[in-house]
């Protein structure tokens, strides 16, 4: 079974060669199938091996696969190893799952694109680094993953490189990853020192001997969550997300849904014992989720491009799923890593499907009345809707309501600014999805004529992520309901250890009943401002010319944060550069340059003299040098 897992991350990766090598001879159909079916094929080998894990007991659903011991220096060694336990085989069914959905999608999206085959290859790159760092078993093969989405981003996100915009967006976002992968890499460093090894079998075993709140492993902690922040896009590090919404819609798909904001928790989920004895760092973890989620959530309130809605909305889950990570309760937040990717990635497709419709257009002020011309793109577009406003037995809502749950038990505070995301995420996404399919038509002639329902290589995945955003939620079925929570209990083993020292506390049966209520009608409520606004008293929201007021403004300019960053941090950086640029290189290090090159044709030209051409004058050279030689020899 061990030896099955190696292939997964392979098949993928011999997708890129075979259209990095080859593709300018193949059919864009073909390369669409190739790259495709190899993650399919990877799919279907997770699949399998997740049954197997399935069939064993608990404890013994952890595998480590040796291929190589990668690197020998002194004492350090690490390993060219793959591990599969519940979770990495739960990442590996989302990643392969979703990412398979959107290959097929985007046969049909990108199938005009000149660069067709260039596109595949990324894509299957981009699953192949997600699943090295999914399934390394340690953290410098995690990191090489880590590298790899972050490379594998920047070149689909600026994938239309002739557009400036789009160039700037790939920009900041490898920048910005680069911070956090600084904090990142510097933890991996101060495990080694710690606990002379970096897999985790060996410093998770030993990390249980640490005391609680132990200094080094709260600074450790800390040095992993900036990675984390710099990959899920958290507060501070989160205006590059997005900005990547610039890629095509299938990269933002994969991006915001499948892979690469997913790396963070995943990180933080894998590390969960080193976590759970750092209080302080949680706590942390707890306060930047709830905030990024907060933040997020207003700013999505107030956006007009569709793809910009959505792109908010991933940051403002990212944060619930930090909050949840933060308070302990690590098998909901990757509950809802799974569901969200379900609806999210549904959400960004029917994305495309209507902007395909609209020939281009993303500004919803421009459309309204799509319901009757796209009726699966609406129909699917209202599930992942529902689903991500939380209303049950869609699947969002049990992977929130779960969330929700265990923040209530760790502060009550928090339950109730959590409420507050969840009544702003149901409000912008209804307000998003009635001024797009509902109402007239506010585009142009053209776009009119032009609107049609996409092709079944669009619509079909479509359908398929809208089943399992309805279904998908089943999986974790709160306790009130007397069925056991399927994924709580795979995951257990994973979980075990930190679930002891970090969730003693539960809420009892009829305090989870009114929870739940509230937030149900919480939501609905929300939904129904947004009707009553948007469909019954049919506004619109004002064109960018017209003025608004000071906090819708600033709502809608995402608080200046991007104009902020440019302040503080751009121009200034750049001043210093051109400081740096004028005086060190050009006056110092240019200067210094010249001169030796000014030295050496001078003394070459004062040497060249000596070559006269006259024996007596060689000669006289010659005696006068061996009786210098000869004082020289005497004074030494």
């Amino acid at each position: 079974m061990t030896n099955l897992v190696t292939l997964i991350p392979i098949f993928p990766f011999i997708g890129f060669l075979i259209l990095g090598l080859f593709g300018n001879k193949l059919s864009k159909s073909t390369s669409g199938i190739i790259a495709s079916g190899m993650v399919f094929i990877s799919f279907a080998i997770s699949v399998f091996l997740f049954v197997q894990l399935l069939i064993l007991p608990q404890e013994n659903r952890t595998f480590t696969y040796v291929l190589l011991d990668w690197i020998m220096a002194g004492n350090f060694s690490v390993s060219f190893s793959f591990l599969l336990d519940p979770l990495s085989s739960l990442f590996l069914l989302i990643i392969t799952g979703v990412g398979f959905l959107i290959h097929v999608y985007s046969t049909g999206y990108m199938h005009d694109d000149e660069n067709h085959n260039k596109f595949f290859s990324y894509l299957n790159l981009f699953v192949f680094f997600m699943l090295l760092l999914v399934l390394g078993s340690n953290y410098l093969l995690m990191f090489v993953g880590w590298e790899g989405v972050g490379l594998c981003s920047y070149l689909l996100i600026g994938f239309w490189f002739k557009n400036n915009n789009y160039n700037n967006a790939a920009k900041k976002a490898f920048i910005m990853n680069r911070i956090g992968d600084l904090g990142f890499l510097l933890g991996i460093v101060l495990i080694f020192t710690t606990f002379g090894s970096i897999e985790y079998s060996s410093v998770f075993s030993q990390a249980k001997s640490f005391i609680s709140d132990h200094h080094t492993l709260t600074i450790i902690t800390a040095l992993l969550f900036i990675g984390a922040i710099g990959k899920s896009a958290q507060i501070p590090l989160y205006t590059w997300l997005p900005d990547a919404m610039a890629g095509p819609t299938p990269v933002s798909a994969l991006i915001h849904a499948a892979t690469m904001v997913t790396a963070g928790i995943y990180m933080i989920a894998r590390s969960n014992i080193l976590f759970a004895l750092s209080p302080i760092t949680m706590e942390i973890i707890a306060v930047i989720g709830l905030l990024t989620a907060l933040f997020a959530a207003t700013i999505g309130l107030a956006q007009n491009d569709i793809k910009k809605v959505l792109a908010y909305s991933t940051v403002s889950q990212l944060g619930l799923m930090f909050l949840a990570l933060g308070v302990g309760a690590f098998s909901s937040g990757v509950f809802h890593v799974m569901t969200h990717a379900f609806f999210k990635a549904l959400l960004f497709l029917g994305a495309g499907s209507v902007i395909h419709a609209m020939s281009g257009e993303q500004d919803i002020r421009k459309m309204g009345g799509l319901k009757k011309h796209l009726p699966v793109t609406f129909l699917t577009f209202m599930i992942g809707t529902i689903a991500i406003s939380g209303i049950p037995p869609f699947a969002g809502f049990f992977s929130k309501d779960e969330i929700l749950a265990h923040v209530f038990a760790h502060n009550k505070v928090f339950w109730l600014l959590g409420i507050c995301v969840s009544i702003m995420t149901a409000f912008y996404m209804f307000r998003l999805f009635y001024l797009t399919f509902y109402g007239d038509f506010r585009g142009t002639k053209d776009q009119l004529h032009h609107l049609h329902e996409s092709p079944r290589s669009i619509t079909i995945p479509l359908i398929a992520l809208a089943v399992l955003s309805i279904f998908g939620g089943f999986l974790g079925l709160p306790e009130i309901f007397h069925v056991p929570h399927f994924l709580k209990n795979f995951m257990d083993p994973v979980f075990a250890d930190a679930d002891i020292r970090m969730l003693p506390h539960d809420v009892s049966h009829a305090a989870e009943w009114s929870l739940m209520g509230v937030a149900i009608l919480s939501a609905l409520i929300a939904i129904y401002v947004a009707y009553n606004k948007y469909v019954k008293l049919k506004e619109t929201p004002v064109n960018d010319e017209q003025p608004i007021k000071f906090l819708h403004k600033l709502v809608y300019h995402k608080y200046y944060v991007d104009e902020f960053y440019s302040a503080i941090i751009s121009k200034p950086l750049s001043w210093i550069s051109l400081q740096f640029q004028n005086i060190i290189e050009h006056s110092v290090i240019d200067g210094f340059v010249q001169f030796i090159g000014r030295s050496v044709v001078w003394s070459s030209g004062v040497i060249r003299l000596i070559q006269t051409g006259s024996t007596g004058f060689y000669i006289f050279a010659m005696v006068i040098s061996i009786a210098l030689l000869l004082f020289f020899k005497l004074l030494i």
